[in-house]
């Protein structure tokens, strides 16, 4: 299966969220086939420094607000026409769901209506950005699209998983009712540079210990495993549903499954740190296992993922060891 580039020069594509960790990455990549790209973030959790090497670019608009309250009237770059809209929008980190609750709630909600409205109005391609938290802690290994999770839909990470399963909802019912074209990829752990180094989910942590000098805190006994994705391999899967006529949901990540205990020892090898392995109480709701099926993405858009773990995460250590001055 090949998937054809549907958008390039002469294409305007919106994206929220644009300064966030992926988000950036999938800028840079739409720009680099010539697309005019507009992001739009309110800075809750991305940083202008993901994209400020493209503040010189003519075909990229930076533009800051809430896509909670609506798309801003006031703006030149959102008064045109879009070819498509990707809703990535949404703090992601598991200490985020302590501290941003209803901002989670809200962006996966009203901001997803808002974007479903304007690309209905604009003949738009709606791409949603959705989970694996949308799996929960699933009773199914490797989760497949049509399972329908396992959700506690009152615990603390509910606020995301249900913001997401929300966003799923209303994406199908455009779709299905009004028409839209629209897509669904369900992202699984992604990593890599332009990540927050006290984001809280497990690599930044354990990278920024490593390099420190730490203990890496590992939570429970370490056992729980998950299936962990380079940000270039999930961008080349995103883009591949983006250019299809797919609606998914589609999974986009990889099969490389491993303990936590696992993936902290691997950092501790490659970082050459010295720093020991310690386990912390676990946190709530944290799912046992996570490993996708890939069926879909392979049959649907020829998706296979390239970087292994230790190229990957090498690749990441150095990017911090410069950013963190270690």
């Amino acid at each position: 299966m090949k998937v054809a580039a549907r958008f390039g020069p002469g294409h305007r594509i919106l994206v929220t969220g644009g300064a966030g960790f992926v988000p950036s990455h999938l800028v840079d990549a739409l720009i680099a086939r010539g697309c005019t790209v507009v992001a739009l973030d309110n800075f809750v959790t991305g940083s202008k420094e993901n994209v400020a090497h493209l503040h010189d670019t003519p075909t990229f608009t930076l533009v800051e607000a809430d896509i909670s309250e609506g798309l801003p009237t006031h703006h030149p770059a959102l008064a045109e026409r879009f070819d498509a809209i990707l809703h990535m929008a949404s703090p992601a980190s598991p200490t985020d769901f302590e501290k941003l609750p209803v901002e989670i709630l809200r962006v996966g909600s009203v901001g997803t209506l808002h974007l479903l409205d304007r690309a209905l109005a604009d003949g738009a391609r709606f791409l949603m950005a959705s989970t694996s938290e949308a799996y929960g802690d699933p009773k199914e290994h490797p989760q497949r699209e049509t399972y329908w999770g396992n959700v506690n839909p009152i615990g603390i990470r509910s606020v995301y998983d249900e913001a997401k399963r929300f966003s799923e909802a209303a994406t199908m019912a455009y779709h299905r009712s009004r028409g839209l074209d629209a897509a669904i990829v369900r992202i699984f752990n992604t990593y890599g540079p332009r990540m927050r180094p006290d984001d809280g989910r497990a690599i930044p942590t354990f990278i920024s210990q490593a390099l420190r000098g730490e203990p890496l805190t590992v939570h429970g006994t370490g056992d729980q495993t998950r299936s962990i994705c380079y940000v270039a391999d999930l961008v080349r899967g995103i883009l591949l549903l983006l250019d299809s006529t797919e609606t998914g949901p589609i999974n986009c990540g990889t099969e490389h499954e491993m303990t936590m205990r696992q993936l902290a020892e691997t950092i501790v090898s490659l970082s050459g740190s010295s720093s020991e392995v310690t386990y912390i109480t676990r946190s709530a709701d944290d799912p046992e296992m996570r490993r996708p099926d890939l069926t879909r993405a392979r049959e649907l858009l020829g998706y296979e993922p390239s970087v292994t773990p230790e190229d990957g995460l090498a690749r990441t250590i150095e990017h911090f060891r410069d950013r963190l001055g270690g």
